[in-house]
């Protein structure tokens, strides 16, 4: 999977975001916001091909947390790119 590159991170406030915008009349506009390591897997991968398994070795070379924890936060923070869109399609 590769992460969409229209899609920029912006800091407003102080936070890491990211808007949607909809895509109708109805839809609204979402934020996504990344906390720092979740920005972290972002900056790290865009721009490459990758796996969850990727996404769990940034966490493990920067965090000290276990395998089995840093595989879990990042197939839930794959999860949630892929629901906002925020994947190239496969």
């Amino acid at each position: 999977m590769k992460i969409n590159p229209i899609f920029k991170v912006r800091k407003v406030a102080g936070e890491n975001i990211i808007l949607l915008q909809g895509k109708t009349n109805g839809d609204m506009t979402r934020v996504v916001a990344f906390n720092e390591s979740a920005l972290l897997m972002w900056d790290s991968l865009q721009g490459k091909d990758f796996t969850v398994e990727d996404a769990a070795a940034v966490l493990l070379d920067n965090y000290n947390v276990d395998e089995a924890t840093a595989h879990a936060d990042a197939a839930k923070w794959v999860e949630t790119i892929r629901e906002n869109g925020l994947l190239l399609p496969e």
